[in-house]
């Protein structure tokens, strides 16, 4: 049985709009104007148990909403949604000792106080017997290498290290399901990489159903085989990470490299140009074409190495953030120019 199910799930808000000046201001205490805002708009979603699923989308897609839902934090305006067989909105402690939910921009642990303090706090909150609340500890600190950061105030650790004890701390009685709402937001490129490797093995070790966004694709790659992408508050496309570059991509990239005494005339005839470092050529090229354009080309130079590889998985999604909002047309993304030599 699915663990998440959601079923037409809708959640919209009246956002009070404030006028600039005094006037409208007074105005506004006896007569305020709201605008409906709806962060989601009748998605339909089931996860299974142990799935790691990535859910992507835009700035106001609607995602943060979404894992607010699922875990009782806010009720929806309409629709249906179990985790676990428990309705979320209705709070019940029984469904709360059961899933976890981290939000990078949040901060659960008492700032100026030691992070083993907050621990145990949630231990007692949580109901967890001594013996597996300081057998869970143990191995979390052991896993994240944090054993010497236990007796240290909070806000004193660095951001990649306070993040690894607000994984800590959710992970203390042993969720069946994880919401992580951008966990390595802000985090350099060891940190990001360190959470990463945590969450994988600790994923794969208990079989637990994480529910992940995050802006960053390394995120994503790293852990995810699934990945549902919602914009405009409903989702745009459920299924694998290969499937959206076969789906939304249709170009290549192609990198010839060339003998150095080749030279190629206007190679914009090729494709679109992306760089030009002599002797070798960066092209953009339509998927469609490309078995054909390198079998001309071979046909007339000499060509060492050829590199024929998917764009960056960044720039896909992008662009299908960009297509799928609506924002294409009215707001098309910026052209920089780009350098063509060296």
């Amino acid at each position: 049985m699915p663990v998440i199910e959601i079923e037409n799930l809708v959640k919209s808000y009246r956002v009070y709009q404030k006028r600039e000046g005094l006037a409208a201001s007074i105005k506004g205490l006896f007569r305020r104007e709201y605008r409906e805002v709806n962060a989601v708009r009748g998605i339909d979603l089931t996860v299974d148990q142990g799935e790691f699923v990535a859910f992507l989308g835009p700035n106001g897609a609607g995602k943060t909403t979404t894992l607010k839902l699922l875990s009782g934090v806010i009720n929806p305006t309409a629709g249906v949604c179990r985790v676990m067989g428990h309705i979320p909105w209705r709070r019940e402690n029984a469904y709360r000792r059961r899933f976890a939910l981290v939000m990078g921009q949040k901060n659960q642990l008492w700032w100026d106080l030691p992070a083993q303090e907050s621990f145990r706090l949630h231990q007692h909150i949580y109901r967890i017997d001594p013996k597996a609340f300081q057998r869970t500890l143990d191995e979390l600190t052991d896993l994240l290498d944090i054993g010497r950061l236990l007796s240290q105030p909070v806000r004193e650790l660095s951001l990649g290290e306070r993040m690894k004890m607000e994984l800590t701390a959710a992970l203390l009685h042993s969720p069946e399901v994880l919401f992580l709402d951008e966990p390595t937001i802000g985090l350099d490129v060891v940190a990001q990489h360190n959470i990463q490797q945590f969450l994988n093995y600790y994923q794969e070790k208990r079989r637990i159903t994480i529910l992940l966004t995050s802006h960053y694709m390394k995120d994503v790659a790293a852990l995810c085989k699934r990945v549902v992408i919602i914009t405009q508050g409903q989702i745009k496309y459920d299924g694998s990470l290969s499937g959206i570059l076969d789906r939304f991509s249709g170009s290549k990239i192609v990198t010839l490299q060339l003998p150095e005494n080749e030279k190629v005339d206007h190679p914009e005839q090729l494709g679109e140009v992306l760089k030009i470092e002599p002797p070798k050529i960066k092209l953009r090229v339509p998927r469609q074409q490309v078995p054909s354009l390198l079998s001309q080309f071979l046909d007339h130079h000499v060509v060492e190495d050829i590199m024929v590889e998917d764009p960056p998985l960044e720039e896909v999604i992008a662009s299908l953030f960009a297509e799928t909002s609506g924002d294409s047309m009215s707001n098309p993304a910026p052209s920089y120019p780009r350098s063509e030599s060296t």
